[in-house]
């Protein structure tokens, strides 16, 4: 019995330490499961930079004049109104305009995008956000407002080219953002874009937040728009961008692209297809495209400078001014031999002919001749100096003497019927030609 007695006793001593093991296993490995509970933190990189920068990321409104008609107490828009924007026609409530109708026009708004603070009571945007504006408003929708608060803003400057455009909003208390440098990119980068995609500030979307990676740097992309070079001519703009995978929607134009240091370093533009609109259907997805805020900066300051931001003063007058190295001042003086007048081809014909000043007839044994310059041909400019008039060439021209070359950049025709009536095609090429000037006793009749 004993020896039973003392085997139950060993036993249980047994189990009795095994379960004090045990339990102190568990106890343990709860303490350190709930030890590490409390210090692991849950951080993102993007956190701090976009508290820092969301409030400063605001809407962009733009209002326009619609004509419509009045019939009765009956709204009867215009059929460009159904076309521009989406008003039916003819309208609902009204079958035509009837007689004693009247022409009224009302402003509404046209379409909405973002725009962020870049200075105090300045707004960096993009130009097709406010195009055709008939006013501009400034929408601010704080966490916990209900209803945003709407400020009026003008445009300080714009570069319709770059798709920028720098808006005045006084009272507007908000804090800018600070500048970033985009030239210090690299692909891989973190890229941080703020918007309010859908109907601008106010609208559900306020303050959206995506992010994702630079794709590619240096994107030549045809913008959609046209420019005028500086004869006069229009050409297709084609921009460097940023590519993007962080998300882009219709709203997001003109808002931030930011570093993870909060520092704005791209201006959200459009979904990647050669114009704004989304190649979804063709199966290209997350490329998104930003100009490089390096490239507006100079329009920032434009904005700044008052006196920067003053439109220039364009010659638009029609006059054609006749001349030769010849005739009065430049008798006796050093001639290329031509007669010219001046040709404000670019008016004329839409932009496809350039300004300049074009070549009547050219004189036998003359300079022009010898360095091949042909009727027709349209002088672009002299030695650097864009010549849109006669009177600018010859500015040039007074400042040389005989025996000096001057450079010429004119546009040649393809085809030439008739130069002293300007029968010329309007396809041709550009070409640089030497000059070497000589004083001509003779004036050519």
């Amino acid at each position: 019995m004993t020896g039973t007695f003392r085997k139950h006793v060993l036993v249980y001593i047994a189990m009795a330490l095994v379960l004090a093991l045990t339990v102190t296993a568990v106890a343990v490995f709860r303490g350190t499961g709930a030890a590490s509970a409390e210090t692991v933190v849950l951080t993102s990189p993007f956190t701090e930079a976009v508290a820092k920068v969301r409030d400063s990321v605001v809407g962009v409104n733009n209002y326009q004049l619609v004509s419509s008609y009045s019939n009765g107490g009956n709204d009867y828009y215009s059929p460009w109104d159904y076309f521009f924007y989406g008003y039916g026609y003819p309208n609902s409530r009204g079958n035509g305009r009837g007689n004693g109708s009247q022409d009224s026009s009302r402003e509404v708004q046209s379409g909405s995008g973002s725009g962020v603070v870049v200075a105090k009571e300045y707004v960096l945007t993009n130009y097709h956000v406010v195009d055709h504006a008939s006013s501009l408003k400034v929408s601010v929708l704080k966490d916990g407002d209900t209803e945003a608060t709407l400020y009026d803003a003008t445009v300080a400057a714009a570069d319709e080219n770059k798709d920028v455009a720098v808006l005045y909003v006084p009272g507007l208390p908000l804090n800018p953002v600070e500048l970033g440098d985009s030239d210090q990119l690299v692909v891989g980068d973190w890229a941080i874009c703020i918007g309010n995609p859908g109907n601008g500030a106010g609208s559900i979307m306020t303050g959206t937040v995506t992010a994702g990676i630079i794709s590619a740097l240096d994107r030549e992309v045809d913008s959609g728009s046209t420019s005028t070079d500086p004869y006069g001519r229009k050409v297709k703009t084609k921009n460097k961008m940023i590519q993007t995978d962080a998300a882009i929607n219709n709203g997001n134009s003109g808002g931030g692209m930011f570093n993870t240091a909060g520092q704005l370093v791209g201006i959200p533009n459009m979904k990647y297809s050669g114009t704004r609109s989304s190649m979804s259907a063709l199966g290209i997805e997350n490329i998104g495209l930003c100009i490089p805020i390096n490239e507006a900066k100079d329009v920032i300051e434009q904005a700044l400078n008052a006196e920067a931001a003053q439109p220039e003063t364009q010659n638009t007058e029609n006059t054609e001014n006749e001349g030769d190295a010849s005739s009065s001042a430049m008798f006796g003086k050093p001639r290329l031999g031509v007669s010219v007048t001046t040709f404000n081809g670019a008016e004329m014909t839409n932009g496809v002919l350039p300004n300049g000043v074009y070549i009547l007839s050219v004189e036998q044994g003359g300079p022009a001749e010898a360095a091949g310059l042909l009727p027709g041909d349209i002088i672009l400019e002299a030695n650097g100096t864009v010549t849109p008039t006669f009177e600018d060439m010859s500015a040039v021209l007074l400042t040389l003497k005989e025996g000096d070359t001057v450079s010429l950049k004119i546009w040649r025709p393809d085809l030439v019927e008739d130069a002293s009536q300007g029968q010329i095609s309007t396809t041709g090429k550009d070409l640089d030609i030497q000059v070497v000037l000589k004083v001509l006793d003779a004036v050519a009749q």
